[in-house]
C-alpha cells in the first residue's frame, strides 16, 4: 500500500509555501507521494470563487510539472464532485479509486484549530488521519491537544516544519508579489 498525503485547499494561488509542505512530506516524513486537490469552493469559506477552479487547477499542474522528481499527482476529483465538496467524502471517493493508497489529510494549524466545524470531522481523524502543519498566529499544538482529549483516537501529526510566512491571501491583496511568490 502507498502512503499517500492528501493536500486539498483552493490554491488561489499555488505559492512556494505549499511547496514547503510538499517537499516536507515527501523528504521529511514517510509519504510515497502527494496528492494535490485543487478544491472547487469550500464550505466554510464565504468568498471562495468555484468558476475559477478549473484554472487553479491547470495552473497547480503546471506548478507541479516543474518538479518531476517530486511524486505530486494533481487531483481533479472535486472538480467533478457534486457541490459542496466535503473533505470527508473526497477522501472517501479517493479511497474508492485507489484502493492501493492509504490516504492522510494535510491541513495547516488555521484549520486545525477550527476542524470541529468540517462535516464527518471525527470520521475524517479516525479513518483517515490528519498531519497538521503551522502557522504564524496559530496555537495548532493546543487545538491538536485539545481534540486527542475528546477521543484519544484521533490520528493527528503535527508536523516538525519551519512556517513559511506567506498566504495566498497576502498574494491575492498585493501585500506578497507573485513573483516572490511563486511555486
Amino acid at each position: 500500500m502507498r502512503k499517500v498525503a492528501v493536500y486539498s485547499g483552493s490554491f488561489n494561488p499555488l505559492h512556494k509555501g505549499h511547496l514547503a509542505v510538499v517537499r516536507h512530506l515527501l523528504e521529511k516524513m514517510d509519504f510515497d507521494a502527494v496528492r494535490l486537490i485543487v478544491s472547487p469552493h469550500n464550505p466554510l469559506k464565504e468568498n471562495a470563487d468555484p468558476a475559477s477552479a478549473r484554472k487553479r487547477f491547470e495552473d497547480a499542474r503546471s506548478a507541479a510539472g516543474k518538479y518531476p522528481q517530486l511524486a505530486i499527482i494533481v487531483d481533479d476529483i472535486e472538480l467533478g464532485m457534486e457541490a459542496p465538496q466535503y473533505t470527508c467524502r473526497t477522501l472517501d471517493a479517493l479511497r474508492a479509486a485507489h484502493p492501493d493508497e492509504v490516504h492522510t489529510l494535510v491541513v495547516g494549524a488555521d484549520q486545525i484549530e477550527d476542524f470541529r466545524r468540517w462535516r464527518d470531522y471525527s470520521r475524517i481523524l479516525l479513518d483517515y488521519g490528519i498531519v497538521a502543519f503551522p502557522r504564524s498566529g496559530y496555537a495548532f499544538a493546543s487545538a491538536a491537544q485539545s481534540l486527542k482529549a475528546e477521543n484519544p483516537a484521533y490520528r493527528i501529526t503535527l508536523a516538525n516544519f519551519d512556517v513559511v510566512d506567506i498566504s495566498s491571501t497576502d498574494i491575492r491583496s498585493g501585500a506578497v508579489s507573485r513573483e516572490t511568490a511563486q511555486w
